[in-house]
């Protein structure tokens, strides 16, 4: 669990990150978090709405698989991650601080963590 605490407090030394969370993506087990990861709500929450967002993309002629998705509220983004590996999916969700955080820059060090997970 330590390799897993300091993936994510990598996580939260990106601009404006506040908080993160490793989920499984089919289960909502939550295995590690760092940080005001409230926000995300719970494991299983994230999970369900991942999965339903995917299924939904499928349905509606989408071919290939969920790569990422972007909540945004007024105060901040949630970015998740769906961390491919053998066996089931990860998430890697993170809670970013909108006013302090480049979207973009965001996105692609969320994809760079989630590579460094399963290194």
């Amino acid at each position: 669990m330590r390799a897993l605490e300091a993936s994510l407090s990598d996580v939260l030394g990106s601009p404006g990150a506040v908080g993160a969370a490793l989920v499984d993506a089919v289960t909502g087990l939550t295995y590690q978090t760092a940080g005001d990861h409230r926000l995300l709500g719970s494991g299983a929450e994230l999970a369900e709405l991942v999965n339903l967002i995917g299924e939904r993309l499928y349905e509606a002629g989408a071919e290939s698989e969920l790569e990422s998705l972007v909540v945004t509220s007024t105060r901040h983004h949630e970015v998740v991650q769906v961390v491919s590996r053998q066996g089931d999916a990860l998430l890697l969700a993170t809670v970013l601080d909108r006013g302090r955080t480049n979207l973009a820059l965001a996105l692609r060090q969320s994809a760079d963590r989630a590579g460094d997970l399963l290194a």
